[in-house]
């Protein structure tokens, strides 16, 4: 951590002390970026857990801050909905694209279970070779004693890639995946915007155009394991087609779910390794730690920071009630920091020993369908890594992203000792 950032860190706690507790608001995206929400999470951890915020950007919201807290709430699917959205803010003016993440029963099992097989065992063991082998080309592209943006060259090249395996998407135009994904992301609903909100689903509709054709091309066809052939050939979403919101909604669900977690992971666990060193010392001297190091990564970097919910009856939870109709967010990265469920969670140990008690993906029915392909892209990234290069210093601090929910890195200067 540089001297700045440290500063930055000291007033952030500050504010968080002489804030009145029931105006603190952890929804405040220049904190995310600046990396200066950490002490607004620990004070509520500590003192108000199931925390409730009368006026914010988003309007009124529950934080639920603890790692228990989280882990009752994603599991009381029947009382907290995922219906209208999993993000903090309101689509405005009413714009929704209906997806299985945002969905309750029926609907929910009968858009995920579809595409489920598209991540499963069969499906990894026949693309496994092929991504080891795309990870080597690579990383043997990388320049030698020269400084270059990771993200770019690596976690954005390496989970677009990933992606238009996964969707069998044509491969000259594979880069329209990330485009789409973070154009998806970036919006107010999340405290960023990238454009003008017209222009934004103008762009978004020309995606749903672009899957609507590769659909028509491949329902004539016999099916294979891409999401779009398994959606176009099964009952239950083949209908999808003539239904371009939810088609839509789904796809980009898809999209952003394959890319967000990986991406940001890619280039977090680097980033963690050069900030602890020792750590980074450890995996030299033992490349079997590179499976638990890979949860510690995901927790460590949390790459989706909250997940949101309604409750639909009143609820008691921490000694507060939360009434029906309440929005609740779940926060992701505040539980992947409680020091009741890790020891020293500030640190980045690649041999914690509950690194895979994570929350970063989930629990309960909406679990992240993709956490095993997530988990094997940056298993074998390190695998492979470790086969080529001593040490990938970084030499900059990293750009974030704006927002309260993607935790993303946009730029990581390093630099490769030759």
């Amino acid at each position: 951590m540089d001297m700045a950032t440290d500063t930055a860190l000291t007033r952030a706690r500050q504010e968080a002390h002489a804030t009145p507790l029931d105006q603190i608001d952890v929804s405040r995206s220049d904190r995310f970026a600046a990396q200066t929400h950490w002490p607004f999470f620990d004070r509520l951890r500590a003192e108000d857990p199931v925390h409730y915020l009368a006026d914010s950007d988003f309007g009124p919201f529950w934080s639920i801050t603890k790692w228990q807290d989280v882990l009752k709430v994603e599991t009381s699917h029947k009382v907290f909905s995922s219906f209208p959205t999993i993000i903090i803010g309101d689509p405005e003016d009413g714009f929704r694209l209906p997806n299985f993440i945002a969905a309750d029963e029926p609907w929910h099992s009968q858009w995920r279970k579809p595409v489920m097989p598209g991540v499963g065992g069969e499906r990894i063991a026949q693309i496994e070779a092929l991504i080891r082998e795309r990870v080597g080309l690579i990383l043997d592209d990388l320049p030698r004693n020269e400084e270059f943006n990771w993200v770019d060259r690596v976690s954005v090249e390496l989970t677009t890639q990933m992606l238009a395996t996964l969707f069998d998407f044509p491969w000259e135009d594979r880069h329209l995946l990330t485009y789409w994904s973070d154009l998806a992301t970036s919006t107010p609903m999340v405290g960023a915007a990238v454009m003008l909100e017209e222009e934004r689903r103008k762009i978004l509709f020309e995606c749903a155009d672009y899957f609507s054709k590769l659909w028509r091309e491949r329902e004539g066809k016999d099916p294979t394991f891409d999401f779009i052939s398994l959606m176009a050939h099964h009952e239950d979403t083949k209908s999808l087609i003539d239904e371009q919101h939810k088609l839509l909604g789904n796809l980009i669900l898809l999209i952003v779910g394959g890319n967000d977690t990986t991406r940001n992971s890619i280039s977090g666990g680097l980033l963690a390794l050069n900030d602890f060193p020792d750590q980074y010392d450890k995996l030299r001297a033992d490349h079997t730690l590179i499976p638990n190091m890979v949860s510690e990564i995901i927790r460590w970097q949390t790459p989706l920071a909250h997940m949101r919910r309604k409750a639909l009856s009143d609820f008691e939870l921490g000694g507060k009630t939360i009434r029906e109709g309440d929005k609740v967010v779940m926060w992701y990265i505040s539980a992947n920091r409680d020091d009741d469920k890790f020891e020293d969670p500030y640190e980045f140990d690649i041999t914690r020993k509950n690194a895979r008690n994570h929350i970063s993906f989930g629990f309960g029915i909406h679990r992240c369908m993709g956490n095993h392909v997530a988990e094997m892209q940056l298993r074998i990234l390190w695998e492979e890594i470790m086969k080529r290069f001593d040490r990938i210093e970084v030499v900059g601090e990293p750009v974030r992203v704006t927002s309260n929910f993607v935790m993303g890195i946009k730029e990581l200067p390093v630099r490769i000792p030759g």
